[in-house]
């Protein structure tokens, strides 16, 4: 659902949240993004960070500078002037992100989990396929590979993009583990719900598993020039296409990741217009899949 006018609700004494709906929906996280990035060139006195997410966005501000009322107040009136979501236009970089699909490091954390905690699960990249309707796990790639996807928002663990498939006809859905994994491989390419993730660090998790990829999003080290001066190389608003390879070229990937060397395939800034983009998907058959 997609609400006529935002709620607001305050989160402490120094946040507050917007909420635009109640579903995965990228016209809201568009409407998000927008009011995060105009947020973000100083359009109120107060205001420290917003965090877009799905539907929502999470203001911080200083309550010594300005007042909750107030704040709710001048977040209206700024709404209100950034227009529909039709005129929006959000600065986006393009990342590609090679992807062993089908990989052995996911397939043994999966038959991990089959051995220690369920042994009547199935293997994801099937499982997915199957609940999706579609032929096989080689649809599966190819449906999952097929489209760019939206950095909506990061959270939950650091460097972690929640993505949406910007081409329709590439929408998945899966639940969650439940009970989760214990562990998970870095850079393990997943999804949960409507959403994809790569995983930033080894580490637990819940998302349905059905490949890897061997270029590192997150970066303590700040070894990597692509990540300016950041541990985390995604911003909401990124664009990301996984690109299938193999075992060869994902070793040699992974060799020149732990050499330092690696050159990450980036298309920077361009503005990506809302506009243009469901100008585009009307023109698609929607019911189709690759």
């Amino acid at each position: 659902m997609i609400y006529d006018t935002p709620k607001f609700s305050p989160g402490g004494d120094r946040y507050i949240l917007i909420e635009f709906g109640n579903e995965m929906n990228l016209d809201l996280n568009f409407k998000g993004q927008n009011l995060a990035h105009a947020l973000e060139e100083g359009a109120i006195e107060g205001v420290i960070e917003s965090a877009p997410c799905f539907a929502t966005t999470l203001v911080h501000y200083e309550p010594e500078v300005i007042s909750y009322n107030d704040l709710k107040k001048q977040l209206s009136l700024l709404m209100e002037s950034l227009g529909s979501s039709e005129n929006i236009e959000v600065d986006s970089r393009l990342f590609y992100f090679p992807t062993f699909y089908l990989d052995p490091w996911t397939e043994e954390c999966i038959n991990d989990y089959r051995k220690n905690i369920n042994g009547e699960k199935e293997q994801d990249p099937e499982f997915v396929a199957r609940i999706n309707e579609l032929t096989d796990v080689s649809q599966l790639v190819r449906v999952h590979s097929g489209t760019e996807y939206w950095a909506a928002s990061l959270g939950f663990w650091p460097g972690l993009a929640f993505m949406m498939p910007l081409d329709p006809r590439c929408r998945l859905t899966a639940p969650k583990y439940n009970p989760p994994r214990t562990w998970t491989p870095q850079g393990a390419v997943s999804m949960g719900g409507m959403s994809t993730a790569i995983y930033p660090v080894a580490s637990p998790g819940g998302y349905q598993l059905f490949g890897r990829t061997p270029v590192p999003i997150w970066d303590r080290e700040l070894r990597f020039p692509e990540f300016d001066g950041d541990f985390c190389i995604f911003r909401p608003g990124d664009r990301i296409k996984f690109v299938p390879c193999g075992l060869e070229e994902y070793e040699e990937i992974d060799r020149k990741v732990d050499e330092g060397s690696y050159k990450f395939n980036i298309v920077d800034y361009q503005k990506f217009s809302v506009s243009n983009y469901k100008r585009w998907v009307s023109t698609l058959d929607t019911s189709a899949r690759f």
